[in-house]
């Protein structure tokens, strides 16, 4: 029986993500050999991601960004989240989603990674090694017809970014095209224009607002009013342009990107759990 020592246990988990007693048993079941130990931990972690992919949630992860493309890849705990192994292969696969331009994620997991496997197949094998379920969220890729501002937030100092935009803008001013990059991240617009609003949905909140309205017993000439202030609430909280500025708390986000020259013409916006 091979002599497995503490330091040989921390190479082959630092190098594989495993846990600790997962990597002494691997070693010891392939007798001190290195590359052996690597393999069992592949076969032994594939049959555990695939058990627990059916019985876990991959709500952990990080968000990584390269050039025009910012992807979400997941995990199950914040602890793989901050392995190095994972942090890695996201910003490979952002790299790639950059260079490649997906139109979705699902046809960015089935493009080729480089090396003859798909992006599904190379997130599978790093499961494989780590033992836990590991999944491609969301993909978004600019039209590149612009410039990009790029925003990574941690939620701690200890774990990788969870929170990323990318901002599509024309013009110089590239502290405040970052600075639109931060706003979208605190205050979660949902769309760029009023005009990207779809129909139905303002309609829905102009019958929610009439409706409560005459339930509170407002006269009915004062009602049209309330209804369209109600509307224009409902416009700066989820459109980007007509939000306040985090940054200029009296002016638009629109006059702000006015008075800077700028004009933002998409965004994209991942984050962990939402």
């Amino acid at each position: 029986m091979a002599n497995i020592s503490a330091a040989e246990v921390k190479k082959l988990r630092d190098a594989t993500g495993a846990g600790m007693m997962d990597a002494k048993k691997a070693l010891t079941e392939a007798e001190g050999d290195y590359d052996k130990a690597v393999e069992i931990l592949r076969v032994h972690g594939a049959a555990k991601a695939e058990k627990r992919g059916a019985e876990r949630e991959a709500t952990a992860g990080l968000v990584a960004a390269s050039g025009d493309a910012i992807i979400e890849l997941n995990a199950e705990t914040d602890f793989v989240a901050k392995n190095d192994q994972f942090i890695a292969l996201a910003e490979e696969l952002a790299a790639l989603a950059d260079s490649t331009r997906p139109a979705t994620a699902e046809e960015f997991a089935a493009t080729d990674s480089g090396d003859g496997t798909t992006v599904a197949d190379k997130i599978g094998s790093l499961a494989a090694i780590i033992g836990e379920k590991l999944e491609l969220g969301r993909v978004a890729v600019l039209s590149g017809e612009g410039r990009t501002a790029t925003y990574l937030h941690r939620r701690a100092s200890d774990l990788p970014p969870a929170v990323g935009v990318l901002i599509e803008f024309h013009g110089e001013d590239e502290e405040v095209a970052r600075g639109v990059a931060m706003q979208v991240a605190a205050m979660r617009p949902r769309y760029l224009t009023r005009d990207e609003v779809p129909a139905d949905v303002v309609a829905k909140e102009r019958e929610i607002a009439e409706a409560a309205a005459r339930e509170d017993g407002k006269p009915e000439q004062a009602i049209p009013k309330i209804v369209e202030g109600k509307v224009n609430a409902f416009f700066k909280d989820t459109v980007l342009l007509d939000q306040p500025s985090v940054t200029e708390q009296k002016k638009s986000v629109s006059q702000v990107l006015d008075e800077a020259g700028l004009k933002v013409t998409r965004f994209a916006h991942i984050e962990i759990g939402a």
